[in-house]
């Protein structure tokens, strides 16, 4: 008589479900929010104590950072679209909305930091590889003003909606009824 019990095979990683985001989701989310920090933490230093020691050793890892959360934010994009069916849904229009905001401008603003590095004609190398070659005689005047124009000030924008995104999961979590944020921790 065979008295061995089977147990449900774990699986992993952790699917999306309607109950929570899994394991392929949690790291995109939870890496770019460390990403975020640092790219967020480079821009405020260097905005308001620009030249100090803390600005000479945080503010070479903004490009580089910013790099790596463009090459995320694709990756979560397809990923999410992959997986629309199984996610969670959002709590309400507001909360939707907000989130198209995010990723709208986790794109643009890498993408025109990008534009404008391309068109300074300077070398582009984050973490050792080269994304753009070294062209100090084509410089393309266009795209370093319009980085210039909109780089920073989305930036701030998007800084606002991430602080207004973790201000709602926060105070989602204090109403009884929408706790939203075991969705991406439990």
């Amino acid at each position: 008589m065979n008295t061995t019990t089977t147990r449900p095979s774990a699986t992993w990683p952790v699917p999306d479900s309607p109950a929570r985001y899994g394991t392929v989701s949690r790291c995109f989310h939870w890496g770019m929010a460390l990403c975020f920090a640092v790219v967020f933490s480079a821009a405020l230093v260097h905005y308001f104590a620009e030249k100090t020691a803390l600005d000479a050793w945080l503010w070479p890892a903004h490009k580089p950072t910013g790099a790596l959360l463009m090459g995320l934010v694709v990756l979560r994009a397809a990923w999410a679209l992959l997986h629309a069916r199984q996610r969670p849904p959002h709590v309400n229009l507001a909360a939707h909305l907000g989130h198209l905001a995010l990723y709208a401008l986790m794109i643009a603003v890498p993408a025109i930091g990008l534009l404008r590095q391309y068109g300074s004609g300077r070398e582009f190398a984050p973490f050792g590889v080269h994304l753009m070659q070294a062209r100090p005689d084509d410089k393309i005047e266009w795209m370093t003003q319009l980085g210039s124009l909109l780089h920073g000030e989305l930036g701030w924008v998007l800084l606002a909606i991430v602080a207004g995104h973790i201000f709602m999961a926060l105070w989602h979590r204090r109403s009884r009824h929408h706790d939203v944020l075991p969705r991406m921790t439990d």
